[in-house]
């Protein structure tokens, strides 16, 4: 079987592709190589500064936006001065177990990044999407639970991890919702999951296990660049919506993109619909896509 690797990404000249959180890591390795292969590419990211000197290691067309996707304030401001087509949007940004906070919204912080501010984002800028809609994910997301009824976690004790399984499940449900609607109403959008396997990557190795983890078992782990691989390839490959892209090595831990099978758990319709429901509760938004017996 053939790896996939960057040498296969189309021709991108045209195309405009939104990447949260593309300011460092696999955000960066994504927006870089897709600037590459042509596309324009808006770095949706939290400081603007930051993003300014990440768009500069690029080559090509590169814009740097505000964006961030755990205050609900700043999700809206974004879409609201979004202006023009977006063929691709990469909901990449995301933290992992990282100590209780709350946002601005009064959200968990973890489920506030990784999920509902994402949730709200697509939705809002559904209107201007033409081709897909990629989620960011995480194997982990088979150790979580969903929590529909409790999404801002006030009546359960606070686990770092815990809480970012969570997310990262209902990332999966909220996608399979998302295509299950679209196509519903006959869109040709796509909705597409992709996760990077365990990655060498800022967002774990802060962590002490993950320090200890990327020293000793380095060699079992993607490094950054093949951890962007997923991504890259639900974001440009001609596969079916509601796919699950990973590395094809064993567990998905790591290797070249193909196209996995997520947790049940994520993909059961009754849950992604009651969650959807409250998602969009919670944020005003997802109401412009009915609900489907």
């Amino acid at each position: 079987m053939t790896k996939w690797t960057t040498a296969d990404l189309p021709d991108m000249s045209g195309r405009t592709v939104v990447i949260t959180g593309a300011s460092g890591g696999i955000g960066l390795i994504t927006a870089r190589e897709l600037a590459r292969a042509g596309a324009n590419v808006v770095l949706a990211v939290r400081t603007v500064s930051k993003g300014h000197k990440a768009a500069a290691t690029i080559p090509g067309r590169t814009e740097v936006r505000e964006l961030d996707v755990s205050d609900l304030a700043s999700v809206r401001r974004f879409a609201s001065e979004w202006t023009g087509p977006i063929d691709v949007l990469i909901n990449n940004a995301g933290i992992m177990n990282v100590p209780p906070a709350r946002t601005a919204d009064g959200f968990e912080s973890q489920m506030a990044t990784n999920y509902i501010g994402p949730f709200a984002l697509t939705n809002l800028l559904l209107p201007h999407i033409t081709d897909r809609v990629v989620s960011v994910s995480s194997q982990l997301h088979r150790l979580g639970k969903p929590h529909a009824e409790d999404l801002t976690a006030q009546n359960r004790p606070y686990k770092a991890l815990n809480a970012y399984y969570d997310s990262k499940l209902n990332v999966v449900l909220f996608s399979t919702e998302l295509q299950r609607r679209l196509t519903a109403l006959g869109s040709t959008v796509k909705s597409i999951v992709a996760h990077p396997g365990i990655a060498s990557t800022n967002l774990v190795s802060h962590t002490f296990s993950g320090r200890v983890m990327f020293s000793s078992l380095r060699f079992l782990l993607n490094d950054a660049e093949h951890g962007a691989l997923p991504s890259l390839f639900a974001a440009t490959q001609d596969i079916p919506g509601n796919s699950y892209v990973g590395p094809n090595g064993l567990g998905s831990i790591k290797g070249h993109p193909t196209i996995r099978k997520p947790a049940t758990a994520g993909l059961d319709p009754r849950t992604a619909t009651r969650l959807w429901a409250h998602t969009a509760q919670l944020t005003g938004t997802g109401t412009q896509l009915p609900a489907i017996a």
